[in-house]
């Protein structure tokens, strides 16, 4: 079984009583903060996957116009279409994944943004007079 290494922490800071300073609400707030990164990191994760799994379905599509241009080697009319229409199809794709890195920043930034403002509003708090 897993211990909580919150609760420990929880547990040794009782013994230094300090008059004034809630460690309950401290260290809760601390853990606040390790879900934010946690959450930030999983949603930074799930977008490398799904990045990766962008680049591989792009792979797959690059071989397969090879292959057809390959085919129509003869046809430098038809060899012209498929350049162009590959080069206009890696444009898009890398439009694509810039957007889909963009996102993922947005996605984990927004984690940590709304527990920074959390956080901030939790120690306003704690400053107000009892």
């Amino acid at each position: 079984m897993a211990t909580d290494p919150f609760g420990d922490m929880k547990k040794m800071l009782e013994q230094f009583k300090m008059p004034g300073v809630d460690m309950t609400a401290i260290l809760e707030s601390q853990r606040k903060d390790v879900e934010a990164l946690v959450e930030a990191n999983k949603s930074a994760y799930e977008a490398m996957q799904a990045i990766a799994r962008k680049q591989t379905e792009m792979m797959a599509e690059s071989v397969q116009v090879m292959q057809e241009a390959a085919k129509s080697a003869a046809d430098p009319a038809k060899q012209t279409e498929v350049v162009r229409s590959a080069f206009e199809k890696t444009i898009a794709d890398m439009k694509e994944l810039a957007e889909m890195a963009r996102r993922s920043q947005s996605d984990a930034m927004t984690h940590i943004t709304q527990r920074a403002a959390q956080h901030m509003e939790e120690i306003r708090k704690m400053m107000l007079p009892k």
